[in-house]
């Protein structure tokens, strides 16, 4: 099946919003056995679209459309759709009602212009969408079947999972092959190396996709396979896993694609351990990625931001005589921050980072890039020093952030 996604919208075309949604779509295609043949962008503007669905309808089975279901006169997706299929615009009851409800929920009035929103190419199929106030569409444009979705993230989602993908598969019919998709998170290589390590891969297990992602600061490694034989497809999949694993060794997170924090979340649940966080360059960083896991209060206890010499002091106790003879950016400051951490907190473990995110502040001896990462456990504190060359102030954030939680992770697994 030949599958195409567009995304509309002046600020999509332009660069002022980033495109998500089509990478979603394609993603979830993906895992649906059908592989998209072009993505494709375009504004806000009658004619071209109308060409545009024209052309696709000529070449593909099946496209996914996001965005111009709005109120707003710049909304023009619907009319476009229309004109390329030669139909009018009706105004939809199914729809109407839709939108009716949607506002009468929250104490609401519909406005004239929400009103607009029911207007559908005659013919079409109005599509549920129960967390806005546009309804979808799907319309066939000569051979291809299209899906037309709401362009806010929220609304897109929920409709592709309940209206869009169970309508693809029964288009599919027979001819449906199963997806199953394997996603192995690594961290500490860069993706040139990962490739190289994994890339003999599709020659082992016939049959088998293989995609890298570069997810800064991770890599992904990601395995496609289709068939009708699901044990089998599995039984590969893992052989395939278990592959990459000798391969790559300690550098592999997860093999179901998860992050660092959540990683070493685990790991730490595992054990009935605690965390706390020392945090000078990372500003906070470390915490937030942490905070995000949904149960991380089962075991991160405490987090500081001591940017300033005097916090590392007077709050971590930190001395002053070693920050007067190493300086705040080294091994013996990041580990009396992560000692004294540990202390406050009373945890079990205790991270911290103290460095030069840069775009100033660099010296020969310690260059922007430079982090020292502390870590405390029952039995021991220490600091090491690490050297990133990323220009990037953000960039040499979140892979300081990710190098404090490596250290821990490795610590945690003994590696």
């Amino acid at each position: 099946m030949r599958a195409e996604i567009l995304a509309t919208g002046d600020e999509i075309r332009s660069g002022a919003l980033v495109d998500t949604n089509s990478a979603y779509i394609a993603e979830k295609l993906e895992e649906t056995g059908i592989a998209v043949q072009r993505h494709i962008c375009a504004g806000d503007d009658l004619k071209v679209l109308e060409d545009i669905f024209r052309e696709v309808g000529d070449r593909a089975d099946v496209c996914v459309v996001t965005g111009g279901l709005g109120p707003t006169t710049d909304d023009i997706t619907a009319e476009a759709a229309a004109a390329a299929a030669g139909v009018g615009l009706i105004e939809d009851e199914e729809a109407l009602s839709m939108i009716a409800a949607f506002f009468k929920a929250r104490n609401r009035e519909m406005t004239a212009s929400n009103r607009k929103q029911a207007l559908v190419p005659r013919g079409s199929k109005t599509l549920y969408n129960p967390v806005g106030t546009a309804p979808g569409f799907r319309l066939k444009i000569k051979q291809c079947t299209f899906f037309f979705m709401p362009g806010v993230p929220p609304e897109m989602v929920r409709m592709l999972s309940a209206e869009v993908l169970p309508d693809i598969e029964k288009i599919m019919g027979a001819h449906r092959t199963n997806c199953l998709v394997r996603n192995i998170s690594t961290f500490g290589l860069t993706e040139s190396a990962v490739g190289e390590k994994v890339a003999a891969v599709t020659d082992r297990f016939p049959g088998l996709r293989l995609g890298l992602r570069a997810k800064f600061p991770e890599i992904h490694v990601k395995f496609y396979l289709n068939g009708k034989d699901l044990p089998q497809m599995q039984a590969t999949l893992d052989a395939a896993t278990e592959w990459v694993k000798e391969r790559v060794g300690k550098y592999v997170l997860s093999t179901e694609g998860e992050a660092m924090p959540r990683v070493v979340g685990k790991l730490l649940q595992e054990r009935g351990a605690t965390l706390a966080v020392a945090e000078s360059c990372t500003g906070g960083r470390i915490a937030n990625w942490l905070t995000d896991v949904p149960g991380s209060s089962d075991y991160f206890l405490f987090a500081g931001v001591s940017y300033a010499n005097a916090a590392k002091v007077d709050i971590l106790g930190v001395s002053a005589q070693t920050l007067d003879e190493h300086g705040a950016v080294s091994k013996e400051t990041a580990q009396e921050m992560a000692a004294g951490t540990r202390r406050i907190a009373n945890a079990t473990y205790a991270i911290s980072t103290t460095g030069i995110a840069g775009p100033d502040g660099g010296t020969e001896e310690k260059p922007v890039g430079t982090v020292c990462i502390g870590l405390a456990t029952p039995d021991k504190a220490q600091g090491k020093q690490f050297f990133f060359p990323f220009g990037k102030r953000s960039m040499n954030k979140s892979i300081f952030a990710m190098m404090a939680l490596e250290t821990l992770r490795r610590e945690l697994l003994d590696i």
